[in-house]
């Protein structure tokens, strides 16, 4: 077993680990990603808030909601269709994929920029952190946010400021 973070807890679980630590490559030519077993295991597990091992549609509202206010419980049951959704589940579905030209942090991305202006809205961002339950935001907060991930100093956080950032924390 592999050692993650689970549950959405904060307290570290026991993942099983089926398979040898193998990378997927999602995306088509220009934007590809390259993922571990590892990496599927640890997203899987902050899905999985009931710790069960097999994740439902509720799971992903709980983690999803703040991002997606207004996605249906259709919507949710539509991606976890699979009455035995669990991380072999997830990582054959990455595995048997046949997703072309797709940019995960684009698609990311676009959450904080629904009017697709190119840049993050900061209302957007204020009405997700809120969701999470970080409160409300002040004025000093959304500037220290938008300094700290400006990456070429324009006082906007662009799709390339996003991916900047991104690749910062890795």
């Amino acid at each position: 077993t592999q050692s993650t973070w689970g549950g959405g807890s904060g307290t570290p679980t026991k993942a099983k680990h089926h398979s040898a630590a193998t990378t997927k490559v999602v995306g088509g030519d220009k934007d590809q990603v390259c993922i571990t077993r590892a990496e599927v295991e640890q997203a899987f597990a902050f899905f999985d808030v009931s710790n069960s091992g097999v994740l439902k549609p509720r799971d992903l509202k709980t983690r999803l909601s703040a991002f997606y206010p207004h996605m249906t419980n259709k919507e949710y049951r539509f991606l976890i269709s699979e009455p035995n959704f669990t991380v072999d589940t997830l990582w054959s579905l990455l595995e048997n994929s046949t997703i072309t030209n797709f940019d995960p942090v684009a698609e990311a991305f676009r959450v904080y920029d629904p009017a697709k202006t190119g840049y993050v809205d900061t209302e957007e961002l204020k009405a997700i952190m809120g969701r999470m339950g970080y409160g409300e935001m002040t004025p000093d907060d959304v500037e220290v946010l938008i300094k700290t991930a400006d990456v070429d100093g324009d006082g906007r956080i662009s799709l390339e400021d996003f991916r900047n950032m991104l690749n910062f924390n890795k």
